[in-house]
């Protein structure tokens, strides 16, 4: 498909100052921070700035001229997380046979951290953009837009991108799922998370289980969701909260595999055997779950593909090379010996 984003014309530094009523050097000057201007000044150079969507450029500040830049700014919500890690991985291998450099900044499920991010990387004109989901602050994509720029939002799939979408149906996984464990007939279901800012992939997937729960007429047993980021000992300490709450679950589904391993430990501690006690199930494939004693019932995702595939779309957009706007990146239920 032909790209949505055209070259437009950029806002520079002459436009600010004209607006502003100041010279080039002055609103220079107010941009760097440096002295010899006054604080109204200041004030009227900023506001253009911010009215005009202007971006300073860095690249042509460091070199001269403004060059075709090799860079492609990257933003995950955490640097370390295994599954954006190894995103990371593939992404940044792609991006850098092609001759093309990342720029990588986390945002911490905060759209207003991203927009920070978004405003210093776009001072580096970058050739592109790859973004983790598609919650973003209005500036952002006003900035994302100015620059008229390629972008691809990665993870969520999103029907209706920016530019360019490639990931996940997390919420077919969280439903296809549901179906699995009423399958093998499991009726006391909970579930446990952590949502530590802004609303993540994992609702979505705990939204599907639920809609699918409730299409074969049972409902969420429990839920656990803790102020917390995923990990080991989130799951852990979730799984002895709901446990403590309601006794009597027969199944539990984890936001992702590393709290289902949590929560595999917390039961075992207790004395209760997995899954002739309680079933449980997991997200992500993670490769900590490979070591475990039981195979985990999981959804397999790829990682290393959507890295790949995420970059490879980007360069084809940033070459006009046909593209689609949307690309799926399959997953599959791996039962396990866990539910």
């Amino acid at each position: 498909m032909a790209a949505k984003n055209k070259n437009r014309s950029k806002v520079n530094l002459s436009e600010v100052a004209k607006a502003a009523g100041v010279s080039k050097m002055t609103a220079s000057r107010v941009l760097r921070n440096a002295s010899g201007f006054s604080d109204e000044t200041r004030d009227k150079v900023l506001e253009q700035v911010e009215r005009l969507g202007y971006v300073p450029n860095r690249i042509a500040a460091t070199f001269g001229s403004e060059q075709t830049s090799t860079i492609i700014g990257v933003c995950v919500p955490h640097l370390s997380s295994s599954l954006f890690g190894a995103v990371l991985d593939s992404t940044n291998g792609a991006l850098a046979k092609f001759g093309y450099q990342t720029m990588i900044g986390a945002h911490e499920n905060s759209p207003e951290t991203e927009e920070m991010w978004v405003k210093n990387i776009l001072s580096w004109r970058p050739a592109g953009l790859i973004l983790s989901g598609h919650t973003h602050t209005r500036t952002t994509r006003e900035l994302i837009k100015s620059q008229g720029i390629p972008v691809v939002e990665i993870w969520n799939l999103n029907t209706s991108p920016i530019d360019i979408s490639v990931g996940f149906n997390h919420f077919d996984c969280g439903h296809e799922m549901a179906l699995y464990i009423l399958g093998q007939g499991h009726q006391r279901i909970g579930y446990v998370g952590a949502d530590s800012a802004a609303p993540g992939m994992g609702a979505l997937r705990r939204k599907g289980f639920v809609a699918a729960l409730k299409s074969s007429s049972t409902d969420l047993a429990a839920q656990e969701i803790l102020n917390d980021r995923s990990g080991f000992y989130a799951g852990f300490y979730g799984t002895e909260n709901i446990l403590n709450r309601v006794g009597d679950l027969d199944a539990i589904y984890f936001q992702d595999d590393a709290m289902a391993i949590g929560g595999i430990f917390y039961c075992q501690s207790q004395g209760m055997s997995v899954p002739e006690d309680i079933g449980i199930a997991g997200w992500g494939s993670m490769e900590a779950a490979s070591v475990l004693p039981q195979r985990l019932t999981t959804t397999v995702v790829s990682t290393q593909a959507l890295g790949k595939t995420a970059a490879e779309a980007l360069i084809s957009r940033v070459r006009g090379e046909p593209v689609n706007d949307v690309i799926i990146t399959p997953t599959r239920l791996a039962p396990g010996n866990t539910i």
